[in-house]
């Protein structure tokens, strides 16, 4: 299967990089999916969860609170103010959901995107036990 190249990027330094087959990205219109070959276009991101189906096909989410995303054919550039990598490291899942949920809640977006973020992350607390 195609992948593309994906980076999230904030204003403290890289997040996330690498080949990903899929990324689903919180739009200020709404949710929507990107696959290798997209059409380019920019958007602004509202508070959400980014999902990244990895080229091994790990499942990866990143919590981010605003940002915009450039999309290219071949690659995927999100520029975000803040931004939680929730499903880094065994170990360490429930202090990430705990940092993704406070980023989340200090968002200046409507409540309606800030519930159904924390919704997200409470949904992959209960997958991981």
């Amino acid at each position: 299967m195609k992948t593309m190249k994906l980076e999230i990027v904030t204003p403290g330094g890289l997040i996330y990089e690498g080949d990903v087959k899929m990324v689903t990205l919180p739009g200020k219109e709404g949710e929507f999916g990107v696959l290798p070959g997209h059409a380019s276009l920019v958007s602004l991101l509202d508070t959400g969860i980014i999902t990244v189906e990895t080229a091994e096909g790990k499942e990866i989410m990143i919590a981010i609170n605003h940002g915009y995303v450039k999309v290219d054919e071949n690659k995927v550039s999100c520029i975000v103010d803040g931004a939680v990598l929730i499903t880094d490291e065994e170990g360490t899942l429930s202090q990430k959901m705990e940092e993704a949920k406070e980023l989340l809640r200090k968002a200046q977006t409507s409540d309606v995107a800030i519930a159904a973020a924390v919704g997200k992350v409470e949904s992959i607390k209960k997958k991981s036990y």
